[in-house]
């Protein structure tokens, strides 16, 4: 499915994303402005394949449906592309934050002792094998002192600073790479979900004074940890709203597509007294052409294959209440909980299931609320939701291209990247040379 979006004003900048997830690609192309506004030019999705826990299980599928979504989303710009961001979602992510300081000796903090400090920082980092994809200073120190942004001209006997790093497992990431390469595009850099989804959900208020933000994708939930700016804390949970999908093919013997269709359509977390006397019908309009079901009849259905609604919810109630248990247990052990528990903001697609925030806050004893992208310019409608947050946090953050260690002293880039960057016209010639030996 692609979307139209307005026509853009003169650009300085473009870029786009691919979020490759278990249930769905979508794909995003944005642009900066001359006044610094962000507008959306076209997007795109599409059923995910390939893919599964954030995992590349098939190169081939996962390769046709990313290509897929960006030539959804190229129609839809009116233009092309040579180069996204992705989110990696899976892949064991880990965030850590390293501490590190060097003696000023009280004097003015010039450029060249941050550039020092940094340096510092760097060597710091122990990875032990696997790959880093982001080492961000998030706050400088003077003498202890924390929450300085920019220590540039103040004195101080010691400088230190607080490294976010967040840790991925080397070969997932280079399967998401590959499957990117293969269809014939270049990975401008890989992101954490967590730090994209941060980025489109979550204030930087939010971030300063802690928040945790909770994921739900279809095979994994990601509960993260926010505070002091930066991501403190990550757990994976290998269960989503997938589950929740099964669980009702299973309970009333149907196709996955039907229990997908009868969880989005009528599915809810928050029981009513009237869900006793609605009836829904398992098959989709038009589906059986003379009205007549399509198939066996569900478990429990009537003559005409319709179940009670009450049952439906109960089937969802029972899978939530297990992943909600997940998710608390999550939180605990990140150290979100007790009296550190605060806000807890819910994305991803799995949060766009009916009562699923009112249901999640009556568990948690904490308060919910629904994270969303903003509405940008030329943004659809149906992509201001939590399941395409993701996505729009990784044009976010692209725009706003954060400092990371590892470019101090060698240029900017601030996130793994995972290949040698080539001049365009190479890098042309090669996609070129890699689409007609695959096709012809």
């Amino acid at each position: 499915m692609a979307t139209r979006a307005a026509a853009p004003r003169r650009l300085t900048r473009t870029f786009a994303a691919v979020n490759i997830g278990s249930f769905r690609i979508s794909a995003m192309i944005m642009g900066e402005t001359e006044n610094g506004e962000l507008q959306v030019l076209g997007s795109g999705h599409r059923a995910s394949a390939g893919i599964k826990r954030g995992y590349v299980t098939d190169m081939v599928a996962a390769t046709f449906a990313i290509r897929d979504a960006i030539e959804r989303a190229e129609k839809s710009a009116g233009t092309n592309v040579r180069s996204v961001w992705i989110a990696c979602a899976g892949a064991g992510l880990a965030s850590s934050v390293v501490s590190v300081d060097i003696g000023i000796g009280g004097r003015r903090i010039e450029d060249e002792d941050v550039e020092q400090l940094l340096i510092h920082a760097r060597e710091m980092i122990q990875p032990d094998g696997r790959t880093v994809l982001h080492a961000q200073p998030a706050h400088y120190t003077l003498d202890g002192a924390h929450g300085v942004a920019n220590p540039r001209g103040l004195h101080a006997e010691r400088l230190g600073v607080d490294i976010h790093v967040m840790l991925a497992d080397g070969a997932p990431v280079r399967n998401l790479t590959e499957a990117v390469h293969s269809a014939h595009l270049e990975v401008e850099g890989v992101v954490a979900a967590p730090l994209a989804a941060g980025h489109a959900c979550l204030t930087i208020e939010e971030r300063e004074l802690g928040v945790a933000l909770v994921e739900i994708g279809a095979d994994v939930t990601n509960v993260a940890v926010f505070a002091g700016g930066m991501l403190l804390g990550l757990h994976s949970v290998p269960m989503g709203s997938g589950g929740i999908t099964d669980a009702i093919a299973s309970s009333f013997g149907i196709r996955r597509s039907q229990a997908e269709r009868l969880k989005c359509v009528a599915g809810s977390a928050i029981a009513s007294p009237a869900d006793h006397r609605e009836l829904i019908p398992v098959s989709a309009p038009g589906e059986g052409g003379d009205g007549a079901p399509v198939g066996p009849l569900a478990r429990g259905a009537d003559d005409k294959n319709r179940i009670v609604r009450a049952e439906l919810v109960g089937v969802v109630t029972q899978q939530l209440a297990i992943l909600t248990g997940e998710i608390g247990k999550a939180l605990k052990l990140i150290g979100f909980s007790g009296s550190r528990a605060g806000q807890v903001v819910l994305t991803g697609g799995g949060a766009e299931l009916a009562g699923m925030a009112d249901f999640i806050q009556g568990a948690l004893g904490q308060p919910v609320r629904l994270g969303r992208p903003p509405q940008l310019p030329g943004m659809p409608e149906a992509h201001h939701a939590p399941g395409f947050a993701t996505l729009a946090g990784l044009c976010l953050y692209a725009a706003e291209d954060p400092v990371d260690i590892r470019a101090v002293g060698a240029g900017r880039g601030g996130v793994y990247r995972g290949f040698s960057r080539q001049s365009g016209v190479l890098s042309l010639v090669e996609r070129l040379f890699r689409a007609v030996r695959e096709y012809f």
